[in-house]
């Protein structure tokens, strides 16, 4: 490695580890506080908590030169709907809270456990399943994601079920597919290449602009569970092709999609 190379490398650390030690401390200091939103009506204890959000995105860009942009903003629909997104890193946890409108999780039960951040996680009322449950866990799944959507909350899904490494895809599951089915409502697809900045369980934070594209919604009218998981797949992996590096040269296709 050049000299420049090595230097350029050391930035990098240094400001990841301000980055961490500063998130950190507010994690902390910020999930005790949230504790205190318990008697609040979900609504605001979401506007209260997800504060901190703002911070750490700010901060992420400040410290580690990281910031984001976004494209399709104009496919969110005005109503209630289950968004199905690419799942790289820690980043979309928190970048989708400022791109969609308030919105819970689909996650495992036992992040609820987490110290701190566990803690917030459960104030702002999530869809936690038994992942151990087997066909209990879908049913789960449609059970608590269905009042949510009643409520006029919006759903996020990271379908592939764990973090996956750029340039590889990983099984996508059912579950929100079955959701969509069951009770109507519309599907919007996320691609993003936060993994080319920020891998899974990677400490270094590169700087740049991650890409966040927005897919027209999905109605799963009139289709099959095999079929809208289909799309959103093909939706997705397609997308990931034409912004990020680590998929390949994208096909003529796929550079004529992402112009629409």
């Amino acid at each position: 490695m050049s000299s420049d190379g090595f230097a350029g490398d050391a930035l990098v650390l240094l400001r990841s580890g301000v980055y961490a030690t500063v998130t950190v401390a507010t994690t902390v200091v910020w999930s005790v506080l949230c504790l205190f939103t318990f008697p609040l009506p979900v609504h605001l204890r979401y506007r209260i908590i997800t504060q901190w959000t703002h911070f750490n995105l700010w901060w992420l860009a400040v410290s580690c030169g990281l910031r984001y942009e976004v494209e399709g903003r104009e496919n969110i629909p005005p109503g209630p709907a289950i968004v199905m997104s690419k799942h790289q890193s820690a980043w979309e946890t928190m970048g989708l809270q400022l791109i969609f409108p308030e919105h819970t999780w689909v996650l495992k039960r036992e992040l609820l456990r987490v110290p701190f951040l566990g803690w917030a996680l459960a104030l702002l009322d999530p869809v936690a399943i038994d992942r151990t449950a087997g066909r209990r866990a879908v049913e789960q799944l449609v059970e608590q994601g269905r009042r949510r959507l009643q409520q006029g909350r919006w759903l996020v899904i990271f379908p592939e079920g764990t973090r996956v490494a750029p340039g590889h895809g990983g099984r996508y599951r059912i579950g929100g597919a079955v959701l969509a089915k069951r009770t109507g409502y519309p599907i919007v697809p996320v691609a993003h290449n936060a993994g080319d900045f920020w891998p899974r369980r990677g400490f270094r934070k590169r700087p740049g602009v991650i890409r966040v594209v927005i897919g027209p919604p999905i109605d799963p009218a009139g289709l099959s569970v095999g079929q809208i998981i289909g799309r959103v797949e093909a939706w997705i992996e397609g997308r990931m092709r034409s912004i990020s590096p680590a998929y390949g040269t994208p096909t003529d296709t796929e550079k004529r999609a992402d112009k629409q």
